[in-house]
């Protein structure tokens, strides 16, 4: 192939020969400048130019970095508030039925949440009904040791403790201090508190928590007011304190239910209420522990968390 070039030195031009390989070599030549060119301006635009989306995604990664932080924080805020549960949850199945809270808890190990967006179908279902079998032997071993509870029960022909609450109806609204150093409301400053403070109306009956027999009746102007103790068995002693009046006398047999006395401000109370306690073989106890068989789950925890949050006794 035959063309012509302008030969600057003799200004005029000559004929050039040109071969298919110098063609195809020129055009390579110009194809790959031109992908460098485009290379390197697409760089450029992408680090000084940002789209609409990419500035978007931008804010939502900035977003999530903060989130991110709060949400350690709360998580290791739930991690404490659910190892202290399960510590009192240990230590009320001490008090109650001397042994261990079992150890079953349907969510421990569980990865599902982590993987789920990554498990095929098939493995989703394996998966499933892995947990599925590890809930109902879980279900079986708790029911095993209720079995094993009871017998122990039946066997040593004990009783339960007092698991009622001493009024007719009872929200977590009318719990205040429980056991432990609380501020006296006369004296104000911290003194050692062996009940659980009832908040209720004046006159309300007031009603033995479990079967047993009236071991003293104190009626006095002074300290608790009028008191009436009941003893159990199994070791276990309630005390009914501030009543306003008293129905049963000392010596005589009560069963759960029966009405002791009304809700009163006798002694040195702050406001009409019930001081309730509860004793284990001379030791006082945490009466709130005894009432999750009277009320709902959720009813139980407010009044857990009222009787320990409430700072300042009543008496």
């Amino acid at each position: 192939m035959k063309n012509y070039e302008f030969d600057r030195s003799s200004f005029s031009f000559r004929k050039v020969n040109r071969t298919v390989w110098n063609i195809v070599r020129t055009v390579v030549n110009l194809v790959l400048t031109s992908a460098c060119v485009a290379i390197v301006t697409y760089f450029i635009l992408s680090l000084f130019i940002n789209t609409d989306t990419e500035k978007r995604l931008v804010r939502e990664n900035n977003m999530y970095e903060k989130v991110y932080a709060q949400m350690q924080e709360r998580e290791q805020l739930i991690g404490d508030a659910v190892a202290s549960m399960q510590y009192k949850d240990n230590q009320i199945y001490r008090q109650i039925f001397n042994a261990d809270a079992p150890g079953t808890d349907p969510e421990s190990d569980i990865s599902f949440a982590a993987s789920s967006d990554t498990l095929p179908h098939n493995e989703l279902i394996e998966f499933s009904a892995g947990k599925l079998d590890g809930l109902i032997s879980s279900a079986a071993a708790v029911e095993e040791r209720l079995k094993a509870l009871q017998d122990r029960f039946i066997a040593s022909e004990d009783s339960l403790p007092p698991l009622s609450i001493p009024l007719k109806t009872m929200s977590y609204a009318q719990v205040g201090a429980t056991v432990g150093d609380k501020v006296n409301p006369f004296y104000k400053v911290p003194v050692a508190h062996n009940g659980l403070d009832i908040i209720a109306p004046q006159g309300d009956p007031v009603y033995a928590t479990a079967d047993g027999y009236v071991s003293d009746v104190i009626t006095s102007r002074k300290g608790q007011g009028n008191v009436v103790e009941i003893t159990h068995k199994g070791g276990y002693v309630t005390r009914y304190a501030h009543l306003a009046d008293i129905q049963v006398r000392k010596g005589v047999q009560v069963r759960k239910g029966a009405c002791v006395g009304y809700v009163g401000i006798s002694g040195n109370s702050f406001a009409p209420h019930l001081h309730y306690e509860v004793l284990k073989d001379g030791e006082y106890l945490d009466p709130v522990n005894f009432m999750f068989a009277s009320v709902s789950p959720n009813e139980y925890m407010n009044m857990l968390y009222m009787s320990v949050s409430t700072g300042q006794s009543m008496d």
